[in-house]
């Protein structure tokens, strides 16, 4: 996180998808880390149910002071979780261990302004359109109000991330995939070594490419790969033999994602 320049205090919510090491020991020096910062706020972490001792185990480890108070919920498939501006809806994850997918899904947005119409209701451009793209009524001269249904076309879809590792494919995290922007999922072995991905938990390229399709999704990114490709391009060509919008994760990436609609 400081190599890409964000700040840890700035962080309300983590989200574990099981507790294999490679996915949850580095919390331990996130959380000494914002404590040094000086963070005083709670901080949420949610695991799969039944790990939440776990992690309560991790961080009340002796010597280990924190200045804030971690607050452990635990998650099962299916549950969804509601925060400011977004919901995280669940998924079981087939690893062998309890685990979740993630699909990160932000709220409508409010529809475009009618510029022409609020004024022909006697609205004065200004301050009161910002007031109605927010979803508030704008009072009026005489006791009468213009609400935002007057003037707002339809609800904005928001932007939906994906996000499915150490799994095998499934029809569940499809479902949860279904027309996401963007879906990121396991790709440990080429599908040379299916067999080696079936005993692991893991997934093919091939077969995060087949969840892909099936959910419909715009954009495909490959990650979790095993270390012993070190040139990815195997595995992203046969990935794009099934999906052809692929792209292979790398460390410290940044790929944006438009809003729909603008």
């Amino acid at each position: 996180m400081m190599r890409a320049g964000l700040s840890p205090l700035k962080v309300d919510a983590v989200f574990i998808s099981h507790l294999h090491g490679d996915h949850f020991l580095g919390l331990a020096g996130l959380l000494q880390t914002m404590s040094l910062f000086g963070r005083v706020r709670p901080l949420e972490v949610y695991v799969p149910q039944g790990e939440e001792e776990r992690i309560r185990t991790l961080v009340g480890l002796p010597h280990y002071t924190l200045e804030f108070e971690v607050r452990v919920r635990g998650l099962k498939g299916g549950e969804e979780v509601r925060r400011s501006g977004y919901r995280l809806l669940t998924s079981p994850t087939v690893h062998g261990v309890a685990g979740l997918v993630f699909s990160l899904e932000e709220f409508p947005r409010p529809g475009r302004l009618d510029p022409e119409k609020a004024v022909e209701l006697g609205v004065t451009p200004g301050p009161a359109f910002s007031l109605l793209k927010a979803g508030k009524s704008v009072p009026l001269p005489g006791g009468r109000e213009v609400k935002p249904e007057e003037v707002l076309g339809p609800p904005l879809p928001g932007r939906k991330v994906v996000y499915a590792v150490d799994t095998r494919p499934s029809e569940d995290t499809v479902a949860l995939a279904s027309g996401a922007d963007v879906l990121i999922h396991d790709s440990m072995f080429g599908e040379e070594h299916l067999e080696k991905a079936r005993e692991g938990g893991h997934s093919t390229s091939s077969e995060a490419a087949w969840v892909a399709k099936e959910a419909g999704v715009k954009l495909l990114v490959l990650t979790h790969l095993s270390p012993r490709y070190q040139e990815a391009t195997p595995l992203l060509e046969q990935a794009r033999k099934i999906f052809p919008n692929t792209m292979v994760a790398e460390d410290l990436m940044s790929l944006e994602v438009p809003l729909p609609g603008v």
